[in-house]
């Protein structure tokens, strides 16, 4: 049986492999402070992502996306400004929100089982 800590990780590293297919480069994996946690950091370009990854088994009861709150975007740009301010060096860089819904069953380990609903500047700042 996969524990939700396993699940979480696997889901995290299918959503990296999805967007570096997609051009992305992975900066920083699992960032923690006071305020909470950002799964994925990634630079699109001339652009820093601060990716939420969310998976769903199925959308009947809404979307990953969808469990996305005020009260969990607030922590997530709260945790973002912290990263800036550590990394004072990637402010050159304009920022967004992205957010990786990922629906499906990840058991079987097929990854053409799994839908992937990418949301570019999923919220703002």
């Amino acid at each position: 049986m996969v524990t939700t800590r396993e699940l979480g990780e696997v889901t995290e590293s299918l959503a990296c492999e999805y967007l570096e297919k997609k051009g992305f480069k992975l900066l920083e994996r699992n960032f923690n402070c006071r305020f909470g946690e950002i799964d994925l950091i990634m630079q699109d370009k001339d652009s820093l992502v601060f990716v939420e990854v969310r998976y769903r088994r199925s959308n009947n009861f809404g979307s990953g996306a969808e469990s996305i709150t005020a009260g969990k975007q607030s922590k997530l740009i709260k945790t973002a400004s912290v990263y800036l301010q550590r990394h004072a060096k990637l402010n050159k860089y304009s920022a967004r929100f992205d957010v990786v819904s990922i629906t499906g069953s990840i058991d079987t380990n097929n990854i053409n089982n799994i839908n992937f609903d990418w949301i570019q500047n999923a919220f703002g700042a």
